[in-house]
């Protein structure tokens, strides 16, 4: 990645142009650069970010210039103006910075995704959260104890093991030290987690279903440790009758009434402090490289940021 200038963008029609106030820094961004998720080239990276708008296409009627808005799913937002559809963007309450609602908007709303809707938590469920003190782990889990479940957590270090307890986790586990699966059957017994939310991938995922009760739920949604291995049905039904689902965020916001009304509860935890996200590294734009490599080599804990 470089840092090269391009013509301003200009708003479409059905469409915005906003100044970018922070760009969120995600494990897909890596994918998309790396090749892994097949993309034309070239790019300019980020599927996240918060800021102002200062341009309305002639068909919107719902957004005007001052607005304070965030998105995910527009690609560009490496950059300190981004053109996107008007229906992509939703409305920052008054008491959110635009760094905390950048920092929320991709990994909050696939912690909500995945709580809510791919495996709904219920009180007493219980839930295995890789990678908890990430940026996806640490409001996962947030959220799990929201909906009254038991948390379960693997962490790589002390210091993350320690945010992840701040964050409410019932159990955390280092898995460099430990077997995770034997830590977990320790404490709950064996075939007794209801969900596993694995945003690892490959090294987690076989220990993830050794876990899970009878008919529980494996929801593979990363690949922070490269893709999982090809799985057979027959497979997963030798090994109690699983289910198995590679969600993504962008099936679960792809209405724009269902992005605003997942946005506007995550938002209201946020702004009732029944939320906390955690910012952890932020970086000007130029540093984007940086921010890639620090990510993928696992250095960082909550939300990266990167600031035009």
């Amino acid at each position: 990645m470089e840092l090269v200038e391009v013509e301003d963008p200009v708003a479409a029609d059905d469409g915005i142009v906003v100044e970018v106030g922070a760009a969120g820094v995600n494990f897909i961004d890596t994918y998309h650069r790396s090749g892994l998720y097949d993309i034309a080239l070239p790019m300019v990276p980020g599927l996240e970010g918060a800021g102002t708008v200062i341009e309305v296409g002639a068909e919107v009627s719902h957004w005007a210039v001052g607005d304070t808005v965030a998105w995910t799913g527009s690609i560009g937002s490496y950059a300190e103006r981004v053109a996107m559809p008007a229906a992509s963007a939703v409305a920052v309450p008054a008491g959110i910075t635009s760094d905390v609602a950048a920092s929320a908007m991709l990994q909050g709303l696939t912690s909500h995704y995945l709580v809510d809707s791919t495996f709904p938590l219920a009180a007493g469920d219980r839930c295995l959260v890789h990678a908890a003190a990430g940026g996806v782990g640490l409001l996962l889990v947030q959220m799990a104890k929201l909906k009254g479940a038991e948390v379960f957590a693997t962490v790589g270090t002390q210091e993350k093991a320690e945010l992840a307890r701040s964050a409410g986790a019932d159990h955390v586990i280092l898995y460099r030290d430990v077997d995770f699966a034997k830590a977990v059957e320790e404490v709950a017994g064996p075939d007794a987690i209801d969900v596993v939310y694995d945003g690892v991938g490959a090294s987690t995922f076989d220990g993830g279903l050794r876990v899970l009760r009878r008919r529980g739920t494996m929801a593979t949604f990363g690949n922070a440790s490269g893709p999982v291995e090809p799985i057979t049905p027959l497979a997963a039904s030798a090994a109690k009758s699983l289910f198995v689902t590679r969600p993504s965020l962008f099936d679960y916001i792809a209405e724009p009434e269902e992005l605003q009304n997942r946005s506007d509860e995550m938002f209201g935890w946020i702004e009732s402090g029944q939320l906390d996200v955690r910012i952890g590294l932020e970086l000007p734009l130029s540093e984007a490289a940086a921010a890639h490599q620090k990510l993928e080599g696992r250095e960082t804990t909550g939300k990266v940021l990167l600031h035009p």
